[in-house]
């Protein structure tokens, strides 16, 4: 990783330290209920989940189970989104994390009201960083917009 993927890096480890799913929906919970699981899956799938520190989430796992993106609520999109963003800077993604952060309706915001302010921070650099990579032209005007009218300072 370059300087600056390092730096934005370390702002997302930092501001997401500490973070824990609580009662949020888990990753492979969220797969569950993507594959209209019946409700003894979907626990069997939550008990599966990681809940204290999303950093053990492997890369294998945020792959198998991108979909959940779209399944978490506040509380699991805070402590899953820093695995998928470190993920992304790595490019070990198959499908981004960019439209969840950039394609915002009210029900995709709503995944997003329980960032703390240095949280919104972090992820604000990490679009920035991505808005200027010439990987991510395609995603340039989506991203411009985003942090033009949801992700301000």
């Amino acid at each position: 990783m370059n300087t600056e993927r390092e730096r934005v890096a370390k702002l997302i480890r930092n501001a997401f330290s500490g973070v824990t799913l609580g009662n949020g929906v888990g990753l492979w919970q969220g797969q569950a209920l993507d594959d209209y699981a019946d409700e003894q899956t979907i626990a069997a799938s939550r008990f599966r989940d990681e809940k204290a520190n999303w950093s053990k989430i492997s890369v294998d796992d945020l792959n198998r189970c991108d979909s959940s993106l779209s399944f978490f609520d506040a509380e699991g999109m805070r402590f899953h989104l820093p695995a998928f963003l470190l993920a992304e800077l790595e490019g070990k993604l198959w499908n981004g994390v960019i439209f969840h952060l950039t394609s915002l309706d009210d029900y995709a915001k709503g995944k997003l009201t329980a960032l703390s302010a240095v949280q919104r921070n972090a992820i604000r650099e990490f679009l920035l960083l991505l808005r200027d990579d010439p990987g991510f032209t395609i995603q340039k005007p989506a991203i411009e917009k985003a942090i033009e009218e949801f992700w301000t300072e």
